[in-house]
């Protein structure tokens, strides 16, 4: 496949020897935990024994909106929840876990983020922003991740000793950070040391580029709450807009409350005739997240061929679907956006530039041409423009995609000719 593609694209010299080598490495590994994440979503639509009524939503308030209420139902059986509320007004992951942060941590009353700084957008919203968490009465506090990339379970045992703390936060995914992501079992024993140490605080995590990835969700490893984008993995690429909290019902309750009014709470909220587009791309949910960790093992093969440091490495068990390159030079970051930015199906022929993106601190330059804007499930790249100047490539809607994708990104990195 990759030769076809390359005599295609005219990808020729040392990127086609690179791809080649790449791929013969990458085609045989397995995903078997895919095929059980498939398995058990097909399952939860079966339980859940959804009718084609079911798909008719709701306009206006949004009153017994059946499309709304059959699909949070479904997703609460997917994500192992007891309740689940995923809706259109609920804009982005961020929007869900500041929602739910400010829901679960009262003015004078502790967060504690203990897998090292959130990502830049969430940090801003709970520190630095106007109307930040902290500039409302909530006390802040970090701990760093441990020596070997891990959650340091001392510390946060430490930490909570007759502390004041509310709410445990925990981010699985990297973000745009050079850290590795976290897998549901790292993350379940840091759940357990939070109930030795302090029962009665809430554990919230930040579940986004995870979803489907792995066999098990935080909520069934003992997470109180998680939160998530619809455009990202769970919406199968077809979800048009929305996010998610799932967890305890009590504290699903008090997030919609929040989000909405006391009083109101999950009630109210048409899905505005999208719940067919919602509960299809959750179906196709594991498939396309199948084909994008394909698609990332080829991204990190070719690269690391290349010279480049890859996280994680080709045929590593991945926990979300962000990849990491370190490319070292702001113009290699910019080479790199403006080859993947001419393999993606929407604005193809634009050049990415860096520019200053609400929540960072330093400019951002990222490829984007999805059919759903935001939806990084479909091929992207970011890269703040900060040491180690390292590039995150997300998804892949098929591994095709991602292969070509690839090719491209590799040639404008090394400024090699189109092969006529």
């Amino acid at each position: 496949m990759i030769a076809e593609l390359c005599e295609r694209f005219g990808i020729a010299g040392r990127v086609r020897a690179a791809a080649l080598d790449a791929y013969a490495q990458t085609a045989a590994i397995a995903y078997p935990a895919q095929e059980r994440v498939q398995a058990a979503v097909l399952q939860a639509f079966l339980d859940e024994g959804m009718a084609e009524s079911d798909l008719t939503g709701g306009l206006g308030y949004g009153y017994d909106d059946a499309a709304r209420e059959r699909y949070e139902s479904l997703l609460a059986r997917v994500l192992g929840a007891e309740r689940a509320i995923a809706r259109l007004s609920i804009v982005s992951g961020t929007h869900a876990i500041v929602a739910a942060l400010a829901a679960c941590v009262p003015p004078g009353r502790t967060l504690l983020a203990i897998s090292g700084a959130p990502y830049d957008t969430l940090r801003n919203a709970i520190c630095e922003a106007p109307h930040a968490l902290v500039r409302q009465g909530v006390e802040y506090r970090e701990i760093a991740l441990a020596h070997d990339g891990g959650i340091d379970l001392p510390a946060v045992s430490e930490a909570l000793a007759g502390s004041g703390v509310a709410a445990v936060f925990v981010q699985r995914s990297r973000g745009y950070a050079p850290r590795r992501s976290l897998s549901v079992a790292e993350c379940e024993r840091a759940y357990a040391t939070v109930r030795r140490a302090a029962p009665d605080v809430c554990v919230l995590v930040d579940n986004c580029y995870g979803e489907l990835v792995e066999e098990r969700e935080p909520a069934r490893a003992g997470a109180d709450l998680v939160m998530g984008s619809l455009i990202k993995n769970l919406g199968g690429s077809l979800a048009p807009a929305g996010a998610y909290v799932a967890g305890r019902a009590e504290l699903v309750e008090r997030v919609a409350a929040r989000l909405y009014a006391p009083g109101l709470g999950a009630a109210l909220g048409p899905s505005l005739g999208l719940g067919r587009a919602l509960a299809h791309g959750l179906f196709l949910a594991p498939l396309i997240v199948a084909q994008c960790l394909r698609g990332l093992d080829f991204f990190a093969a070719l690269f690391e061929r290349l010279g480049f440091t890859v996280d994680p490495v080709a045929g590593q068990t991945r926990t979300d679907i962000v990849q990491a390159i370190r490319l070292g030079e702001p113009e290699l970051l910019r080479r790199f956006a403006a080859g993947l930015q001419a393999a993606l199906p929407v604005n193809a022929r634009f050049r990415p530039e860096a520019g200053a993106v609400p929540g960072y601190a330093q400019p951002v330059i990222m490829s984007s041409g999805a059919f759903v804007s935001g939806s990084t499930l479909e091929l992207s790249c970011d890269a703040p423009m900060r040491a180690p100047f390292e590039v995150y490539v997300q998804g892949g809607v098929s591994a095709a995609h991602a292969y070509v994708g690839a090719l491209f990104a590799a040639r404008a990195l090394l400024s090699e000719p189109r092969n006529p």
